[in-house]
């Protein structure tokens, strides 16, 4: 393992390079369920400077990553080198959410300039890295990429506000602790989401 002062150069070039990621959030405290989770699609994660990354976060079935960075903050992101040379990136630090309503959320998705289709987006998380490593991953499969799957934006794009509205409300307003993750009481003042320009 290889402690690194800051994202830049070949490492940067390497994140910005994977089609996927994932993500891992614990509660504080010995009790509790550890989240991880997979991510993906193009256009939905950016290194926004040294020690600073983000990424689009669409609507799930559950919500633990949302309820552990409001507890807490402590997030990890992995990054595997699939194709290539082996190689495994881990980006420590602490995450906020910033979801869809909040007047901060157009400068943010302002950054994502190839960003998908973002009807069913529920936030952005942005992360404040003041850890970053890499090690070998000399035992992750070599597998071939072939596409990103469009299977979430299709779901999304079968509701409208209200359903998607109505989904948070019974499927993200807890995580499966009992943590309050996305604020469902925040849901009046809810906007349509402007899709950012190139």
């Amino acid at each position: 393992m290889k402690l690194h002062e800051k994202i830049d150069g070949r490492l940067r070039e390497f994140v910005e390079a994977q089609h996927m990621f994932f993500v891992a959030t614990a509660p504080s405290g010995d009790e509790g369920h550890v989240n991880l989770s997979p991510k993906g699609m193009a256009g939905t994660f950016v290194v926004l400077g040294e020690h600073r990354v983000a990424y689009l976060d669409f609507h799930g079935s559950g919500a633990e990553t949302l309820a552990h960075l409001r507890q807490n903050g402590r997030i990890t992101i992995m990054f595997c080198a699939f194709e290539g040379p082996p190689n495994i990136v881990r980006l420590h630090g602490r995450g906020t959410h910033t979801p869809i309503g909040s007047p901060d959320l157009d400068a943010l998705l302002a950054l994502f300039p190839t960003a998908p289709d973002l009807h069913g987006l529920r936030g952005v998380i942005t992360v404040e890295v003041d850890r970053v490593s890499d090690s070998c991953g000399y035992s992750v499969p070599l597998m071939s990429y072939e596409g990103d799957r469009d299977l979430l934006l299709r779901w999304a794009q079968r509701k409208d506000e209200a359903g998607l509205a109505d989904y948070r409300r019974v499927k993200n307003a807890t995580s499966i602790d009992g943590l309050p993750a996305f604020d469902v009481d925040a849901q009046e003042a809810e906007t349509p989401i402007k899709v950012p320009m190139p």
